[in-house]
């Protein structure tokens, strides 16, 4: 295998080695994670950079930058020609780190936009949160501009509603796009050509997902199934059968061999398809359907809601469940886990959002201010605040250290039903049935634009 890039994660801490196979082509990616003393170092400082010790902070960190890089080259027996490569990422990911506040970090209305002539179906950012796209009853998808709220794009050619829409997260160059026409299709951000039609769903697709290394592109359908393509071929690669009922939710986990689905028969499914299409485990215990499930960071355990009105705790080795969370009084209709995968947050029809200490399955907060049922929510990548979509036309941004609210994103005149926070954290998009999404950025100079 052959080095091709490093890139960085920022949440939680790492470097993202990319090989690739001269023969095949296959990419294969490693985590080198950071520890998290080379940032906490200037956290620790009241993120002081102008006091009398900022020079010796300063000093102290760029060390630290310098031993950091040379243990990165030893221990991955990488060349000395990445040292600068290394260093100037590490530099980097220090510099965004430690500026970060999570009191002094408030959002404003920066613009809104209409998106479609018909309704809107979802929406989601791209990893610098300086792009964003939109899919609809109209049958195409479109891409926005978020300093400037400028149509880029528009992409044409599905024949029905474009109901599940994503980019290939980090890397931000193709969108996959799923109809209710049965297919789902892969496109171009650059030039919006669409380079492949994935048929084979004999019913609607309501979820689709790249993998990590975007060379694999699942999707979900009303047909009970799921299906993985190649994206450099387009062909398919596996058909993974074994739900009864609609697949409604899919997620690759961080290591990119699992697959984890999850199906209206109530149950979700674990597939290890590094081998073939090898279902490792169905795991049943919900009483209705699933709607929404995420691995934890280490892929060691799955979440999942339901309309039952809990979260369950599952163990991937085993697949057996090790904790249900209770406490709403309706549907569990959204979940969402922070980065490092120890806080979890459960968002219901009865108006509330629940948080959890996902290691030790206790209760920490109920979040309670909305005045209708929340439908979506999302953490930030600093894993100390999530946002929520609500159908009493507001969203609401909440820390999940203190389960205080500490703002109310309001103008909208419909349900919100999509809300999230940019990879940097430096921008909000909601996304409501008004068929309009509405921008807020950070008034914080603690938070980097995502252009710099």
């Amino acid at each position: 295998m052959k080095l091709k890039t490093i890139r960085a994660r920022y949440f939680p801490p790492a470097l993202i080695l990319e090989f690739t196979d001269p023969e095949t082509g296959q990419t294969k990616l490693k985590d080198v994670n950071i520890s998290s003393t080379l940032f906490n170092s200037n956290n620790n400082n009241n993120n002081n950079t102008n006091g009398p010790n900022a020079n010796q902070n300063q000093k102290a960190l760029s060390s630290m930058i310098q031993e950091t890089t040379n243990k990165i080259i030893k221990q991955e027996h990488l060349s000395q020609s990445r040292f600068s490569t290394i260093h100037s990422l590490l530099t980097r990911m220090a510099e965004k780190l430690h500026l970060y506040s999570d009191t002094s970090v408030s959002y404003a209305f920066s613009k809104q936009i209409a998106t479609h002539t018909m309704p809107m179906t979802n929406c989601a950012f791209n990893k610098l949160g300086d792009k964003f796209i939109t899919g609809s009853y109209d049958r195409t998808c479109k891409l926005f501009c978020s300093d400037t709220g400028r149509e880029l794009m528009t992409f044409v050619g599905h024949q029905n509603v474009v109901y599940a829409l994503a980019f290939n997260n980090p890397f931000g160059d193709k969108i996959v796009t799923g109809s209710f026409d049965k297919t789902a299709k892969l496109w171009s951000v650059e030039t919006g050509q669409c380079w492949h039609t994935f048929r084979g769903h004999s019913a609607e697709i309501v979820c689709v997902s790249f993998d990590p290394s975007s060379s694999l592109v699942a999707t979900g359908g009303m047909d009970n199934h799921c299906t993985l393509w190649d994206i450099r071929s387009g062909h398919e690669v596996f058909k993974l059968r074994g739900h009864s009922s609609e697949v409604i939710a899919l997620e690759f986990s961080n290591t990119g061999d699992l697959l984890a689905t999850g199906s209206f028969d109530s149950t979700i499914n674990i597939w290890d398809f590094r081998n073939g299409r090898n279902l490792l485990h169905t795991c049943i215990g919900h009483r209705s359907e699933i709607t929404s499930m995420h691995f934890n960071f280490a892929a060691t355990k799955i979440v999942s809601g339901s309309m039952d009105g809990t979260a369950k705790a599952w163990d991937v080795v085993t697949g057996k469940c090790e904790h249900t969370f209770s406490g709403h009084g309706d549907e569990v209709l959204d979940i969402a886990l922070n980065p490092t995968g120890d806080t979890l947050v459960t968002a219901s029809a009865d108006g509330t959002g629940i948080v959890h200490d996902f290691n030790t399955y206790k209760t920490l907060f109920t979040l309670k201010g909305h005045d209708n049922e929340i439908s979506k929510v999302s953490f930030n990548s600093h894993g100390d605040r999530v946002v929520t979509a609500s159908r009493d036309k507001t969203s609401k941004v909440w820390s999940t250290r203190t389960g205080a609210c500490l703002q109310t994103l309001e103008g909208h005149s419909d349900d919100v039903f999509n809300a999230a926070f940019s990879y940097l954290d430096d921008r909000i998009i909601t996304g409501s049935k008004d068929n309009t999404v509405r921008l807020w950025k950070s008034q914080s100079s603690s938070l980097p634009s995502s252009s710099s």
